[in-house]
């Protein structure tokens, strides 16, 4: 049998290295929240809005999904609906029989650690590969993830290094990009190879039936890009409305779970590979997962719901910094697919109390981890919701998970409290019994069972009640604390004033050059270049960074999507330029349909002579950005036309990368190590900088 739940609290909190390694996941992921979310000044009315949205769409969502799964078949996606993970796990079987699939490379999904798809498909002769690095990590070691964003957050690099020799065959190496390269290498095979790409889906929109995938690494990129056949597991719950409420979540979601404006790639899918296309897969399924989330709407705990997946109350928990993801287990031993305060909540709700209700029990109900959820769900709540039976007990019953003394215990206190002379009764019996029961009276501890008086201190009882204090402290603070409040607000977040700049009124160059400079700060503090020059000179630019690299070969958009004449230029200066998805060539160029300045993020659309592997196989992709093709906020370069059109759509956020090894930051995991933007000026808008910089 398993370890149980307080086996493996005392485990965890004896393990010297995982102690290190949660603090080490704790202090650094609060400390790039907090500096991410000092960028947004209207953060709490952001934080409402979108408490909001995730309100609406679960009160309603049968409406909305009907909606979303209607648009996505219109798309040509292939849409599944399961209604448990017995269901979701027999449509993956049956679609990977119809292709004759052997390989499956897999995207970090947590739908699928829910349904436990890669044990079912194992079973049936299938390899899955997780392609995540920390989840690849924790594959090779048969363990399941740790935390919902950095799966293997409990090891040290020490560790990872001896799986990689003893998994991988490399010499061991305790050298995080060594590690990272090798995974890298063994991995792209797996992407060129597989016969199915499998990944989650962070967003559903409703409006337009889009797929929304989040991913720094570039594997999500590579599973839903590379493979002939993609499959997209999604949880019935995670739609929005538009995208304009999508890109309220793209600006909360990175900064809460990374501490990032902006994850490095932000697929946005909406159709399988169109007439004409080099790449993308020509069939994608979608299979929408309820597994007991429409029961779960019906009950006190339907909030939950509201999660978009963050991480953010583990790192803030102080329970979860101590004891880590793999000690949330069930009675029988089993892990608990979500660890910490939401898992404590949605784990009991949708895999039974019986099972899990007692993870209630680990937290100290600080409210630190509603305060860290971008969405403002009522965790502490929640969690007393669970404790006291969720929604299985009546009134007069006391929590199935409560200890025996604690169920007795709290039926005397019941009958007490109902009664006020019997309530005061008990507060002056209490005074006197704290009097004997204290540290000065180690004679009279309470039994040991309890922990009273050994490991605790009896708390003596209040001089006066709660309310009476209270009224007290408002009286004497008057309304200082309220008119501080008041002068604290900010103005309501708005998708349409976030973009009222792209109107560009009579300093149209100036603001346009404001946003140039923004963009080349951003793109710059993610690791990338930013060039700025003349249409004349870009041919030139191009032609001399590959050169310094060696490069004679690459991999290029055709010449209706980029500047007029840059191809002819460089294949005139020895430069062969291929179409084709090549995973051996050392560059790629694209354009571009938009930058967004606040996040340094590329909008790239997939089409007709423009290959999304340009800018995912190379090690150093090269954009080419026009000025005015740059907007101040996303909600803005979502609006254009060509958005919505593209059978799918890559934002880059600078050079791929991870962090999955003791927090420590590489560049070049699956996607680009380099990334180059050469941002070209418009007479008007180099006039305005000559103005700007004389």
């Amino acid at each position: 049998m398993s370890a149980s739940f307080h086996e493996r609290i005392e485990r965890s909190l004896s393990d010297a290295d995982l102690q290190a390694a949660l603090d080490a996941n704790a202090d650094k992921r609060i400390a790039v929240r907090q500096q991410a979310f000092a960028s947004i000044p209207d953060y709490q009315q952001r934080r409402q809005r979108a408490h909001d949205v995730r309100s609406e769409v679960i009160q309603n969502l049968d409406e909305y999904l009907a909606a979303f799964l209607r648009r996505v078949a219109e798309n040509g996606i292939m849409v599944h609906r399961a209604a448990n993970a017995a269901q979701a796990v027999q449509i993956v079987l049956e679609i990977a029989r119809q292709k004759h699939a052997r390989l499956i490379a897999k995207s970090k999904t947590m739908v699928s650690e829910e349904i436990n798809l890669n044990h079912a498909l194992e079973a049936q002769g299938l390899r899955v590969v997780e392609t995540d690095l920390g989840e690849f990590i924790i594959q090779l070691r048969g363990e399941p993830p740790s935390h919902i964003i950095t799966p293997a957050v409990h090891l040290r690099r020490a560790q990872v290094g001896e799986t990689f020799h003893e998994k991988l065959g490399m010499p061991y190496t305790d050298s995080i990009p060594e590690m990272t390269q090798a995974a890298r290498q063994t991995l792209r095979q797996i992407f060129l190879s597989a016969d199915i790409g499998l990944s989650g889906v962070n967003f559903g929109v409703v409006e337009s039936g889009a797929l929304c995938l989040l991913t720094n690494e570039g594997n999500g990129r590579m599973v839903t890009t590379v493979p002939d056949v993609h499959i997209a597991l999604m949880g019935i719950e995670r739609l929005v409305p538009t995208l304009d409420d999508l890109a309220l979540m793209l600006s909360l979601l990175p900064r809460s779970a990374t501490g990032q404006k902006m994850t490095v790639y932000a697929s946005l899918i909406h159709s399988p590979r169109q007439p004409g296309e080099v790449d993308g897969p020509r069939v994608r399924h979608l299979i929408v997962v309820d597994n007991g989330r429409n029961a779960l709407r019906q009950t006190p705990l339907a909030e939950i719901l509201y999660c978009i997946r963050c991480g953010a109350c583990l790192n803030a928990c102080p329970v979860f910094r101590e004891i880590g993801g793999h000690a949330y287990v069930g009675k029988r031993g089993e892990n608990s697919t979500y660890p910490g305060p939401v898992g404590s909540v949605l784990s009991p709700a949708l895999f039974g109390q019986a099972e899990f209700a007692h993870l209630a029990r680990a937290s100290s109900l600080c409210g630190a981890c509603r305060e860290a959820c971008p969405v403002d769900i009522d965790l502490p709540r929640l969690l007393l919701r669970v404790r006291a039976g969720g929604v299985n007990l009546g009134a007069d019953q006391a929590p199935a998970s409560a200890p025996g003394f604690l169920k007795q215990g709290l039926r005397v206190f019941g009958w007490a409290a109902v009664a006020p002379w019997r309530y005061r009764l008990a507060q002056r019996l209490a005074g006197f019994f704290s009097r004997l029961v204290s540290p000065f009276s180690p004679w009279l501890r309470l039994p040991a069972f309890t922990g009273w008086g050994f490991s605790k201190d009896f708390p003596r009882p209040a001089i006066k009640p709660f309310s009476d204090w209270m009224s007290h402290r408002e009286k004497t603070s008057g309304d200082s604390t309220v008119q501080s409040a008041a002068k604290a607000t900010l103005t309501p977040f708005s998708p349409d004033a976030a973009h009222q700049d792209e109107q560009f009124p009579l300093h149209a160059a100036v603001q346009q050059v404001d946003l140039v400079t923004t963009f080349k700060r951003e793109l710059e503090a993610l690791d990338g270049v930013f060039t700025v020059c003349q249409l004349d000179e870009l041919g030139e630019r191009l032609l001399a960074l590959l050169r310094e690299r060696n490069i004679e070969h690459i991999l290029a958009w055709e010449q209706d999507d980029l500047p007029d004449g840059l191809l002819a230029y460089l294949i005139q200066h020895g430069i062969r330029c291929s179409h084709q998805p090549n995973a051996d060539l050392q560059a790629g160029l694209t354009g571009a349909l938009a930058g967004v300045a606040e996040t340094a993020t590329l909008l790239l659309p997939a089409g007709r002579g423009k290959p999304l592997t340009a800018s995912l196989l190379p090690p150093l992709h090269m954009a080419v950005l026009r000025a005015e093709h740059i907007y101040p906020h996303l909600q803005a370069a979502l609006k254009l036309p060509e958005v919505r059109l593209a059978s799918s759509l890559a934002m880059i956020s600078g050079p791929s990368r991870t962090a999955d090894i003791e927090m420590t930051l590489t560049l070049g995991v699956h996607g680009p190590k380099e990334v180059h933007v050469f941002c070209v000026l418009t007479p008007a808008s180099e006039s305005a900088s000559k103005m700007n910089h004389p």
